[in-house]
């Protein structure tokens, strides 16, 4: 039997990035990581972009399969868990699959691109302008209503009946609302559903991946919010 020799994960600690390394996580993939600083642009540089050609992470490198370069974060969930023989996280019902994909391109199409865009006017852009936090931070709040009325019937997922990449998808995010503004104290739903994701030890060591997340470092040291925003400020604006 050929010895298998796994995959190479680029990624920095984010909500794309944990959803790589959380599906890692929870298939128990052989797998190294290769933690890619976006303060120094590394994702930009050469080696990177032939590994994706639009320098962003995640990215994977699959050894077994030839080096095949796999990159978008919903992609590389879909390859992985399209590997997975026992198909755990995405069935192969049709009906199943359709569900779970649709849920991910949720995430994909709306809820990620709408609270990054909430993010940058909460959190990092150089004035405040109050037309674009209020339409990502409301419309972010729309998409979360969203899932706490999908959850509101009695499911304990958002797919297929079981835990899928779905789930993990759209938990990335989740998991950092407050970071975009975002209160959840009114969709009881979606909290539950958030703790029952977060208590899963896999979850627990792909939020860890490729450092320590950011909210464990921001509850130990309250000076670590201010200077992560610093940070991105000054990344933002010598990476134009």
């Amino acid at each position: 039997m050929a010895t298998s020799k796994g995959i190479t994960l680029y990624t920095s600690g984010t909500p794309n990035g944990w959803k790589a390394s959380i599906l890692m996580e929870e298939l128990q993939t052989p797998y190294k990581v290769h933690a890619i600083s976006l303060s120094k642009n590394e994702q930009k540089e050469e080696w990177f972009l032939k590994i994706n050609p639009n320098g962003r992470i995640p990215a994977i490198v699959d050894h077994d399969e030839g080096d095949l370069p796999v990159f978008e974060s919903g992609a590389i969930m879909i390859y992985l868990a399209d590997k997975d023989p026992s198909s755990k996280f995405l069935p192969k019902d049709t009906r199943k699959r359709a569900e779970v994909i649709s849920w991910l391109m949720f995430q994909m199409g709306g809820l990620g691109p709408m609270q990054g865009q909430a993010n940058h006017f909460v959190r990092y852009a150089p004035e405040k302008i109050e037309y674009g936090v209020k339409r990502y931070t409301n419309e972010t709040r729309r998409l979360y209503g969203v899932i706490e009325k999908h959850l509101s019937d009695g499911r304990d997922w958002l797919a297929a009946g079981q835990y899928t990449i779905a789930d993990m998808a759209n938990f990335s995010w989740v998991f950092m609302h407050e970071w975009a503004g975002i209160e959840v104290d009114d969709m009881p739903h979606l909290k539950a559903w958030m703790k029952r994701i977060e208590e899963r030890p896999a979850v627990q060591k792909g939020l860890d991946i490729p450092e320590e997340n950011v909210k464990k470092q921001m509850a130990r040291d309250p000076k670590k919010k201010e200077e992560l925003i610093e940070g991105a400020k000054k990344m933002m604006i010598s990476h134009k």
